[in-house]
Parts: C-alpha cells; structure tokens; sequence
C-alpha cells in the first residue's frame, strides 16, 4: 500500500471512530498556543482506544510478540467493553514493560538492534 492510502485509510479510521475532529481541533488550538487541561480524557477515551487497536491490529507487526510473549490475538478475545475497560485501568498508573530485542541484518551484513514492544504497550502508546 503507498503512502497516499495509507493515510486516507487512516483518516478514515479516524473518521470512523469519531476522532478526526478531535484531533484536528488540537492541531488548531496547538497552532494558537492553547494551552491543554484534559488531555487524559481524550487519550482514556472509549473512541481513541478503539482506533489506536484498529490502528495496531492492521500493522503487520500485531503478529509479533513482546517480552509477554502476547499478540494482538490475545485481545480479540475480550469483547469491546472489556477490552476499553481494560486499557483504561492500565492508563491509570501505567508502567510500560520490557522491549524484547533482537538483531535484524542490514543489506552490508551488519546487524541492526530492534526493539519490539509488548502489545499491550503499543496500543497505550498508540493511543497517546
């Protein structure tokens, strides 16, 4: 997928959950030097939650496990209210865990340390 559609997917997902106003009235009251008092709310917000798992559920990587040795399949399991309910108690007090490293080889031979997130963590993250 080029890069034109990978963004129009996205604002669609965007569009989808109900975010892309959300987002675009930050992007303006950033550029006005706004200053931002409930952010968390948004973040903790059942319609971002949902996105950022769309969101990492589509990524190739969702396949890929964490040092928890989870992938995005461990998730599916949870209907939608348990899994909102469960990301947001993890956001309460949120500590990210371990990235599980390994060395991928670059096209002169070398190796590249990569870091791989838990699942859990990158849907936080995905949501901030």
């Amino acid at each position: 997928m080029d890069t034109k559609a990978k963004k129009r997917e996205q604002l669609r997902n965007n569009e989808y959950y109900d975010m892309q106003e959300v987002f675009d009235q930050l992007y303006a009251n950033a550029g006005n030097n706004a200053k931002f008092t409930h952010l968390m709310q948004i973040v903790m917000s059942a319609e971002n939650i949902k996105l950022a798992y769309r969101n990492i559920k589509k990524n190739k990587g969702s396949a890929t496990k964490g040092t928890d040795g989870k992938t995005i399949r461990d998730y599916e399991s949870m209907n939608e209210e348990e899994m909102i309910a469960y990301f947001q108690s993890k956001m309460m007090n949120y500590n990210p865990k371990s990235v599980r490293r390994v060395e991928i080889p670059k096209p002169n031979g070398k190796m590249r340390p990569l870091g791989i997130p838990c699942m859990e963590d990158r849907i936080i993250q995905q949501c901030l």
